[in-house]
């Protein structure tokens, strides 16, 4: 596909983010998207110590979080808003309140049909990252990577009033759809969806995977021996975007969260099936 207008703007912010100004007018930009985007600070360094904006955005914890080593709880991978959850019916999830879409074409063509039924019935949770939240995604249970696809597509917003007038948002925007299994067998999806001036969408485990560049095709990257534990870093958006997880059916036993939730990276937001 032929790059769309949102991608020419997400690689003109993403060249400013990156660009690493003297550091007192550094520190004036920094400073200035810090109070006026609201970011709480207190788990991080100083604003003035990130030589660029976008390595304010992508700031790392000072001290790791914790989080239940329990097998059968299940965090979250980020701190967000969730936006949307519930059950996956007719191969069909909600964007958001009212607007739905189809699984299938969420996930693409570069699954099988098989691999993409395993959702139906399961259940599905949208996590919002807002531009003042930690932007780092982490695992959210011990799994194995099974096969991950990067889905070229623009770079709408994913802010409320987009998802509430731009039907079929996610399967438009680009996105990593990343197939996983548990160590009980059960198959779920996650989905990174980008947004406008999300330049790169990061995955750590696959660095081959290159967002908002000069790939016009799906590119598909299959794994045979990837394990990954519960609370690995694996990634970050450089900006606010979402994460979409999509289960197989009976993969949680409950879940412990509802729309309009605010939630952590790091905190049990359900429990696996053992």
């Amino acid at each position: 596909m032929e790059k769309h207008i949102t991608s020419l703007i997400s690689q003109s912010f993403g060249k400013f983010a990156n660009k690493e100004f003297p550091h007192w007018f550094q520190k004036i930009i920094n400073n200035s998207y810090v109070k006026l985007m609201g970011l709480d600070m207190s788990e991080f360094h100083e604003p003035n110590t990130y030589k660029s904006l976008n390595k304010l955005f992508t700031r790392t914890l000072k001290e790791p979080r914790h989080y239940s080593l329990d097998a059968s709880d299940f965090i979250s991978p980020c701190d967000s808003w969730i936006s949307e959850l519930g059950r996956v019916q007719d191969n069909y999830a909600l964007q958001i309140k009212g607007m739905r879409y189809k699984v299938n074409e969420l996930l693409g063509e570069n699954f099988s049909d098989e691999e993409k039924a395993v959702v139906e019935g399961g259940e599905f949770i949208n996590f919002y990252l807002s531009p003042s939240d930690y932007h780092r995604y982490h695992i959210p249970t011990n799994l194995k990577v099974l096969k991950a696809v990067h889905i070229p597509g623009k770079f709408y917003p994913v802010n409320v009033p987009s998802l509430q007038k731009r039907l079929n948002l996610f399967i438009e925007n680009e996105r990593v759809v990343i197939l996983c299994e548990t160590t009980e067998g059960k198959k779920f999806y996650m989905v990174l969806v980008s947004a406008l001036n999300v330049g790169v969408m990061q995955v750590s485990f696959e660095p081959r995977i290159q967002t908002n560049a000069d790939v016009t095709t799906p590119q598909v990257y299959e794994f045979e021996n990837t394990y990954l534990n519960k609370g690995d870093d694996f990634g970050c958006f450089e900006m606010g975007s979402t994460i979409v997880i999509v289960s197989e059916k009976d993969m949680f036993k409950e879940i412990n969260i509802k729309m309009d939730d605010k939630v952590k990276f790091g905190q049990t937001i359900a429990k696996l099936n053992n």
